[in-house]
């Protein structure tokens, strides 16, 4: 809590049943596992920390260069590198299960049964410091799993049905804006359990070194992320929150300041998280939250709640009355 004008601004968020420190976690992909940032910050005051996506087994990733920065944000085509489910149950989850913060386990597989196993086996996660896991079906930037299995409502639908059949651990679904549907695909992943959904994943794009006529990437293309995204994050919030209410729903995609979280806060989110600022300035969610306690009470906000779909439409056009409608001249009807 933030005392602001002698006024206590509580940050404390939810999302379904997870209770938030504060709305703003940090993004997976983004802030590795956690440790890596104990210089910089304190880990405890973030609203949780999303993981590097987890795989059945470890992965390599994509060979370099796999990043290159671009006007007002990123690409990146890392390949989903990681440590691998059993060696970060034993080896990273014991840091993060003392944090006191929520800890969502990104994951995901290569084909539906390797989904379904990663889910299985991080179950044994659950009570043990694991808040929710984070169902990956939107990454661009890997040939197999992710992406196929985010594209289509009825095949998110089965993959979703099947996971949460395997654990009892509150899942959320990261879902790609490189579909023509994203409220279709939202309602599909609800339908089948999802606890909610995470909005957006990167958009597919790709950058070229004109002098060596090769692109900036190793894969060609890769996933953009930043502020650049934020107009088309913020939109699909706003479809899903419209179209599904009361589904929860963690925004992201170029936030770096207070009055950002705001913005996705009125569009319907329950919380967000802090992406592509993490790389330039580590402590970026802290600095964020601080900006956010001090806004939410100058805009009459006086909870997060209160903020998170507080958007107001902009009345449609009055019809123009007789009186104002367009009547030819002498001059209109003699030219």
């Amino acid at each position: 809590m933030v005392s602001q004008s002698n006024r206590v601004v509580p940050l404390d968020a939810r999302f379904g049943p997870l209770t938030l420190r504060s709305p703003i976690l940090t993004a997976s992909g983004c802030f590795a596992y956690g440790q890596q940032f104990v210089p910089f910050m304190d880990l405890r005051r973030l609203g949780g920390i999303s993981t590097k996506g987890i795989s059945p087994q470890p992965r390599r990733g994509n060979p370099v260069p796999r990043i290159f920065e671009t006007a007002s944000g990123m690409l990146n085509s890392i390949g989903l590198e990681n440590v691998g489910v059993e060696a970060f149950l034993a080896k990273k989850l014991p840091f993060l299960r003392e944090l006191d913060t929520s800890v969502w386990v990104n994951f995901f597989g290569t084909d539906f049964d390797s989904y379904v196993q990663c889910a299985r086996d991080l179950e044994r996660g659950h009570g043990g410091g694991i808040d929710a896991l984070e169902m990956n079906i939107s990454c661009p930037n890997v040939k197999k799993g992710g992406i196929e299995f985010g594209t289509v409502p009825e095949i998110a639908h089965k993959l979703m049905k099947a996971c949460v059949q395997v654990t009892d651990i509150p899942i959320v679904v990261k879902l790609t804006p490189n579909v023509a549907d994203v409220v279709g695909m939202a309602q599909a992943v609800r339908d089948a359990g999802a606890t909610g959904v995470s909005l957006i994943n990167t958009l597919t794009g790709m950058a070229i070194d004109v002098r060596k006529r090769r692109p900036r990437l190793a894969t060609t293309y890769g996933g953009l992320s930043g502020p650049a995204i934020k107009p088309v994050a913020l939109r699909m919030v706003h479809q899903v929150s419209t179209a599904l209410p009361g589904f929860p729903i963690c925004g992201m995609g170029g936030i770096a300041s207070g009055e950002d979280v705001v913005e996705y806060l009125m569009a319907g989110a329950s919380c967000v998280q802090v992406g592509t600022s993490n790389f330039a300035e580590p402590a970026a969610a802290l600095r964020i939250s601080d900006e956010l306690a001090q806004l939410l009470p100058e805009l009459g906000f006086s909870t997060v709640n209160e903020a998170i779909g507080s958007l107001e439409q902009i009345p449609p056009e009055p019809e123009f009355s007789e009186h104002f409608r367009w009547q030819p001249t002498k001059d209109d009807r003699t030219a």
